[in-house]
């Protein structure tokens, strides 16, 4: 990828995040907190695999 493809991918994806900031905001929150969901569901598994990894 070039470095102006790159460059405009990136602009290109902070429109669409602006965008849908500022016209939905309420379905924004909601997504936001379905993907923290989803690190904190992916950090609880990875503990609960090292703990009984671990465990005698």
């Amino acid at each position: 990828m070039t470095p102006n493809a790159k460059k405009a991918a990136i602009v290109g994806a902070v429109a669409i995040v602006l965008f849908f900031l500022i016209t939905k905001p309420y379905e924004s929150a909601d997504a936001v907190h379905e993907v923290l969901g989803w690190f904190r569901d992916g950090a609880e598994a990875i503990v609960t695999f090292v703990r009984a990894l671990f465990s005698p």
